[in-house]
């Protein structure tokens, strides 16, 4: 691999999201992060992704005899969408879950999975064998420990993966708060899901009315400004 290409900005165009085992006994095990801010991330992820129109993975692990089903939270922002069910920790192992991969035609891969370990480790470091370029989110992911997970995402990054969070993958997408059609879309994913950020922007408005810069230039104020200067 070319290691100046992983150094590329995330755009809707050219990554896939995946989102493993995000499940109820799998949770049970998560000591490394507090379990409702991990739903909170791991549905800012989902919806970060279905704003963009991402092409998106969800995957399980015996679901129907172990694990349980898929966060309600994420299947709700994917209602039409079967999750992969599998038997394999590695996800990478699963016929269908590679073909899904490789039917996305995406070359970089955004993936957040339960536990860091095991279920964010074996696909990932497989994935970048095989050459995909992968941006693991790390707040979006929990291990069995805080050791487990920071050595985890350690491995991970010497074996080439890139470390992200949720938010910047959402704020990436967007880069220009001029891009009208999924300003409104971004705004409420970041006052649902952002924490101090959210709170702020719902301040702003409230403070300023209707026409408050929320989180950026408005993006009626930067077309004039683009305009303005032959952009």
């Amino acid at each position: 691999m070319d290691n100046t290409q992983i150094h590329e900005l995330l755009t809707p165009q050219n990554c896939a999201v995946i989102l493993i085992d995000h499940q109820p006994q799998m949770a049970f095990g998560v000591a490394s992060i507090d379990r409702q801010t991990l739903i909170n991330n791991v549905v800012g992820l989902a919806k970060a992704a279905r704003t963009f129109d991402v092409p998106t993975i969800l995957t399980t692990v015996a679901a129907k005899t172990f694990s349980g089903a898929l966060f309600p939270e994420i299947q709700e922002v994917f209602p039409d969408r079967d999750p992969i069910d599998r038997t394999s920790m590695n996800s990478w192992d699963d016929k269908a879950f590679r073909a899904a991969v490789v039917k996305t035609g995406r070359r970089k891969l955004v993936i957040a999975a339960l536990w860091t370990e095991v279920c964010l480790v074996m696909p990932t470091i497989d994935a970048i064998r095989e050459g995909y370029e992968v941006y693991i989110v790390t707040d979006a992911s929990g291990g069995t420990s805080k050791e487990g997970h920071d050595m985890a995402v350690q491995r991970l990054i010497q074996a080439g993966a890139v470390p992200v969070t949720w938010l910047q993958v959402l704020l990436e997408f967007q880069r220009d708060w001029a891009r009208q059609e999924t300003y409104e879309a971004v705004l409420g994913v970041a006052k649902e899901h952002a924490g101090a950020y959210g709170i702020g922007i719902r301040y702003a408005k409230g403070m300023l009315g209707e026409h408050a810069s929320e989180g950026g230039p408005h993006p009626e104020s930067e077309a004039m400004v683009g305009a303005a200067h032959g952009s």
